[in-house]
């Protein structure tokens, strides 16, 4: 058996003390999540949580730091994620945007309101990556290289 984690990425986004978080329906229970989606064929990571930032959210942004990368094993379903968390500003916000299915609406929250709705969590790296952020733990974009055989000799 060939063991594959699901790959994801995730944005933290902080403005003046609240963090961009988005409410989603997961087999109809509503979960509190960073913006985030799985990494697709052929994309970067740091293009990917861009990506998943609009698509969520309607923010647009730009990444300024990885944050530390995260494995995790669900104990439900037995899945194991690999997950890239980057530390993003947000830039531009489209209010016209669709959000991607299942997402209910993006809230901004203090790290003690996201902390005070840890039974909504979709998993617990929300919290670790709220305070690995607030501790200042950051890591160059470039840390996570992209070689693309297409472009690359």
């Amino acid at each position: 058996m060939v063991w594959k984690p699901h790959v994801t990425v995730a944005a933290v986004v902080e403005d003046d003390g609240k963090f961009l978080m988005v409410e989603e329906l997961i087999r109809g229970k509503l979960k509190l999540n960073q913006p985030a989606g799985h990494l697709e064929p052929g994309e970067d990571p740091a293009r990917a949580v861009l990506r998943e930032l609009k698509e969520e959210t309607g923010w647009q942004g730009e990444v300024r730091h990885l944050l530390p990368i995260h494995l995790w094993r669900n104990p439900d379903n037995r899945k194991t994620f690999l997950r890239f968390s980057y530390a993003v500003t947000a830039t531009r916000f489209d209010d016209t945007a669709p959000l991607d299915d299942g997402i209910v609406q993006a809230v901004w929250l203090t790290a003690d309101e996201i902390h005070q709705r840890r039974k909504e969590w979709r998993s617990p790296m929300i919290g670790r990556c709220v305070d690995e952020y607030l501790r200042g733990h950051r890591l160059p974009v470039d840390t996570v290289t992209h070689i693309n055989p297409t472009k690359d000799p």
